[in-house]
């Protein structure tokens, strides 16, 4: 299809400008008639200006809509939905949009409306603020006319996933910024006290303890190379970043990831509560749950997760269930799968997938509160350690000195 530029008087005398996606420019002059728009002009759209590669290929001045802006996007379509046109529901939420950035998009998508389009479609047209799963369920409510049942449902998909990840950062906050915290104060003391104290012994002539000459070692190593060793480090995370470009390097990595004991399970119930969260909520809103498995799969980051996902959506194609698919992935948790089961046999899949959802996530909270109530601990215990050998490499050498000279 392509798109004309028309300007129309409409029913109460007031030029209406705009752009009206259609096959031809006939069918274009229809589409306006039936919006009861007198045609003045219409000429063919200018074509998409193409944009240069950005460098580096990062998209630094494309506009996207972050988590929290699309939750509250959702959940104020859902809720103006229910009481006005979609137009101008979109037209309302435009006016009351306070970032500039969020605004432009929403504006965009109000005139791909505007112009005759699904709103599936006009969120097309902004894919990096609107993901393809987000687009599916909208075009399925479109489609069954239920799309302000199923924008109250995104928008309570988008808030659940939104407080998993805010507990996440916010219970790997502090044990982060005490470790940063701790390295530096033994970075600072290995540069600048331990040099300083060095200069003291080099007059005494006794052998020092061997703990201090390890500690001076140290000291010595990271004032005269530390350059290097953050070159060396630089190229070494390259390096990495290189190699997990390659598939099977990768699919390795992931796949051991999973099976470190605390962060492998962690990933394990992260990924099994979205995926059950989602799919429940594409199966309670009539979409196909096959869809649903392709578009949740193009979402997940994990190679070895992402694969079993693959493996599900090929067994459910051959003609398996859910749940013997899951079971023979052998990466999801016991509960999910035998929840999935009772909920196939029962006919009741989207709400035995909630539960799933709902026990996970419950699970994942103590879990992770469990882990970083030891990960605290340790951290001091360690950092306090290595200052405990700094300061006792400095006072063996005093100590000694006291001693010599009492005898």
């Amino acid at each position: 299809m392509a798109d004309f530029d028309y300007v129309a008087i409409d029913t109460r005398g007031a030029e209406q400008r705009g752009h009206v996606a259609a096959a031809d420019i006939e069918s274009a002059r229809v589409a306006l008639d039936r919006r009861r728009l007198y045609v003045v002009r219409l000429d063919p759209g200018a074509p998409p200006v193409a944009r240069s590669r950005p460098l580096f290929g990062l998209k630094l001045g494309t506009p996207k809509m972050s988590g929290k802006q699309l939750t509250l996007f959702t959940r104020q379509l859902a809720t103006l939905g229910r009481v006005s046109p979609l137009e101008e529901s979109l037209r309302t939420i435009t006016r009351q949009t306070e970032q500039e950035s969020v605004q432009a998009i929403v504006a965009r998508v109000h005139a791909g409306v505007v112009e005759g389009r699904r709103l599936a479609d006009a969120m097309a047209r902004e894919p990096r603020s609107f993901p393809p799963l987000y687009r599916a369920m909208v075009a399925a409510g479109e489609s069954s006319g239920t799309l302000p049942t199923i924008l109250d449902r995104l928008a309570v998909l988008l808030e659940r996933q939104a407080e998993i990840r805010g507990k996440l950062l916010t219970a790997l906050a502090y044990p982060t910024i005490l470790a940063l915290v701790a390295m530096g104060v033994v970075t600072a003391l290995m540069l600048f006290v331990v040099p300083q104290v060095v200069e003291q012994f080099d007059t005494v002539g006794q052998e020092l303890p061997l703990l201090t000459r390890a500690v001076i070692w140290v000291s010595d190593l990271l004032v005269g190379w530390w350059w290097v060793m953050l070159l060396s480090a630089m190229l070494m995370i390259v390096a990495a970043w290189r190699a997990l470009k390659e598939p099977s390097i990768r699919l390795s990595f992931d796949t051991r990831l999973l099976r470190i004991p605390l962060l492998g399970r962690l990933l394990r119930d992260l990924h099994a509560a979205r995926m059950a969260r989602t799919l429940g909520t594409m199966v309670a809103s009539r979409l196909p749950l096959l869809d649903g498995l392709v578009l949740t799969a193009g979402t997940i980051h994990n190679r070895r997760l992402r694969l079993a996902s693959d493996e599900i959506v090929d067994a459910i194609r051959g003609g398996g269930s859910l749940s013997s698919a899951m079971r023979r992935a052998g990466v999801f948790p016991p509960l999910l799968t035998y929840l999935a089961a009772s909920g196939e046999a029962a006919g009741r899949l989207d709400e035995m997938l909630e539960r799933a959802a709902d026990y996970l996530e419950r699970e994942f909270d103590r879990f992770t509160a469990t882990a970083l109530s030891l990960l605290e601990p340790a951290i001091i215990v360690v950092m306090g350690g290595i200052v405990a050998t700094i300061v006792l490499s400095i006072l063996l050498p005093i100590l000694q000195l006291n001693t010599l000279a009492g005898q």
